[in-house]
């Protein structure tokens, strides 16, 4: 494949991005802001290249355009808090999970739930949105530590978004490394079993940790006439996801819904706007909250459009792997090249194809299709939800409501699955080799 830009270009356009996002991290300023430099950078390159200004607009354009449901998405979500706490439906939920869920386990099942709720969805967003507000607000009435809940939460969501044959990731992965849905999942079984059994082990440790801790009292169990009216935002959620029907309708539905069980039980209609608008204090919400984010996808779609149109990476993705033919080594530089990706293209989709397709002859030549599925499933379809800049990362914190950083090191099943999948490399290669000294002797 022709190299269209130098090394040093391709390097530069890493370093900018990447720092400047750092510096709107740690300086808290708006990621759009830190963002801009890299697309700029970006832009001037397309320029260098064959590509005159109004045919670069035009491609940035298109690549907002394909960002355009995660902008509303968002935008929806934004609005969910508030009308189901004015609803009523959150403060019923957690009645509700208080009698269900208890305290003494609260954070290993809440992580079960959200893990059997993603493998029915297929979903992270669908599974936290269904999920994740009533049980958050039940670990608040309870005093739990809601960063150590909301990871719990958000590692149970991507089980499924991962490995769920319902999951639109997962079967990309499968239609990019080209082997069926059952294989692929095969290939990944091992490496999801142990990291479940790790993360049931780590939060029933933090929950005997948390056990002495638990504020927790019969006061809690109001057990009075539940309204079935405040069930039904949740519910048409919940049907919707089930459904395959669009999540765009699927919020906007269950919102709306909320909004007239609040009306009717006497809301105002400029709390209900103020709200809306402001969020709830102490809850959050609100699109005055929202609309820096909304920005930065935006500049993020745009930069992905000129990003794949003008094809940086795959070139030097291609020369990389030529040099070795280790399983271990192949691993670690697979791991290396698609957190780089995700690391500048800022979703799931880029990540998943460009590494597949740039590693898939490699791989199929010398170890199989199945690993590489393994490899990629272990970390292409989770680095996404570790960048803090990343959309699916940033969809994830603003659905539970606490910072990325908060709740990552408790999101244990997506940092602890690229460590497993690298000693399974190696156990695999120090397994071949003793058979080859084996067969020698």
């Amino acid at each position: 494949m022709t190299v269209k830009f130098s090394f040093i270009q391709v390097l530069l356009l890493l370093l900018i991005t990447i720092f400047g996002v750092i510096w709107s991290v740690i300086y808290l300023q708006p990621l759009v802001m830190g963002f801009l430099p890299g697309y700029l950078f970006l832009f001037f390159l397309s320029l260098k290249s064959t590509f005159s200004i109004r045919e670069s607009i035009t491609i940035s354009l298109l690549g907002v355009h394909k960002t355009r449901i995660v902008i509303i998405i968002l935008c929806l979500v934004s609005f969910m808090l508030p009308s189901w706490y004015l609803s009523g439906t959150i403060e019923q939920m957690v009645k509700i999970a208080l009698d269900v869920i208890h305290p003494h386990h609260f954070i290993m099942i809440s992580f079960f739930i959200s893990m059997i709720f993603s493998m029915m969805l297929g979903t992270t967003i669908g599974t936290l949105s269904a999920i994740g507000v009533p049980i958050l607000g039940t670990a608040a009435v309870l005093h739990l530590p809601l960063s150590i809940v909301a990871g719990a939460l958000v590692s149970g969501a991507f089980v499924g978004d991962r490995t769920s044959p319902f999951s639109s990731a997962h079967q990309l992965l499968s239609h990019t490394v080209e082997i069926p849905v059952k294989r692929q999942w095969k290939a990944m079984f091992l490496t999801t079993l142990m990291a479940i059994l790790l993360c049931l082990c780590f939060y029933g440790v933090e929950d005997a940790h948390f056990a002495s801790k638990v504020s927790f009292t019969s006061d809690h169990l109001v057990r009075g006439q539940l309204s079935q009216a405040k069930f039904i935002p949740p519910i048409i959620l919940i049907i919707f996801v089930l459904f395959r029907m669009s999540i765009i309708y699927a919020f906007l539905s269950s919102i709306l819904s909320a909004v007239i069980i609040a009306i009717v039980n006497g809301t105002s209609w400029t709390k209900l706007a103020g709200a809306l608008w402001q969020g709830i204090d102490g809850l959050g919400g609100g699109f005055i909250h929202m609309y820096e984010l909304l920005l930065f996808l935006a500049l993020a779609g745009a930069y992905n459009g000129l990003l794949e149109e003008l094809n940086v990476i795959q070139p030097y993705l291609d020369k990389w792997l030529k040099s070795s033919h280790s399983l271990l080594v192949d691993t670690m530089k697979t791991l290396m090249a698609t957190l780089i990706i995700t690391l500048i293209a800022a979703n799931q989709t880029l990540p998943i194809i460009l590494t597949g397709r740039s590693f898939l002859p490699h791989w199929s030549h010398y170890y199989g299709k199945e690993e590489l599925a393994r490899v990629m499933g272990d970390s292409t379809m989770l680095f996404p939800g570790i960048v803090p800049w990343s959309v699916l990362a940033i969809m994830c914190s603003t659905i539970v409501g606490i910072p990325l950083l908060e709740y990552l090191p408790y999101a244990l099943f997506l940092w602890v699955l690229p460590i497993i999948t690298i000693l399974v490399s190696l156990c695999r290669v120090l397994r071949k080799s003793k058979k080859h000294r084996t067969a020698s002797l």
